[in-house]
């Protein structure tokens, strides 16, 4: 089954580059991006790039810095933080001034039940969790919400069913209590802006 993971991201750099983790030899560094939307609200993002990719840049708090690659998953199961880690890997970066952009092409299959609810402020929302199969037997699992006309029509979706859309992946800051105490934390989730045809090729 042909899947489609794309995403163009461009905004300033909020904080240096710091070291992320190593694998199979490769070093990678955390780059947290800061995109606006056309509202004026901001997208705190971190994407993931090898330390050879980096060469060449000036990165520094502040900088433009532009990103195409894939939305990533992974579960962390240290317990500390979001159980759900979503990041952007770089495939390639560049520095290039411009109007901030976040633009993502996505197409999977629905891996549980959509859930179809309105909102408190009455507006209806559809939550789902879109598989995307990659290399080697590993898929990224990205929660998605779609809004209006949208959340109905995937809502009446099933489990296995196929969905291509296009959207951008946002970050949202909620508050949990844990352990008697209340902490801040951010999730992200793809935000539907339309749907589209499962074979079809999206951005360069």
């Amino acid at each position: 089954m042909q899947t489609n993971n794309k995403i163009l991201l461009r905004g300033r750099l909020s904080a240096p580059p710091a070291p992320s983790h190593v694998n199979h030899g490769v070093e990678y560094f955390l780059l947290p991006l800061s995109a606006r939307r056309l509202s004026g609200a901001e997208d705190h993002l971190n994407v993931i790039a090898a330390k050879e990719q980096l060469s060449g840049l000036s990165l520094k708090e502040g900088s433009p810095l532009t990103v195409r690659g894939e939305v990533r998953t992974f579960n962390n199961r240290s317990g500390v933080g979001s159980r759900l880690v979503v990041s952007v890997f770089a495939r390639e970066l560049t520095q290039e001034e411009g109007e901030d952009e976040n633009v993502l092409a996505l197409s999977g299959v629905l891996c549980k039940p959509p859930a179809l609810r309105a909102t408190p402020l009455g507006r209806t929302i559809c939550d789902m969790i879109l598989a995307i199969n990659r290399r080697y037997g590993r898929a990224d699992y990205l929660p998605c919400i779609a809004w209006g006309s949208l959340a109905y029509h995937c809502g009446s979706m099933k489990v296995g069913d196929r969905l291509a859309l296009e959207g951008r992946l946002q970050s949202r800051v909620y508050t949990k209590e844990i352990d008697g105490q209340i902490q801040e934390r951010t999730a992200f989730e793809v935000s539907v802006m339309s749907l589209a045809d499962p074979e079809d090729e999206y951005i360069s």
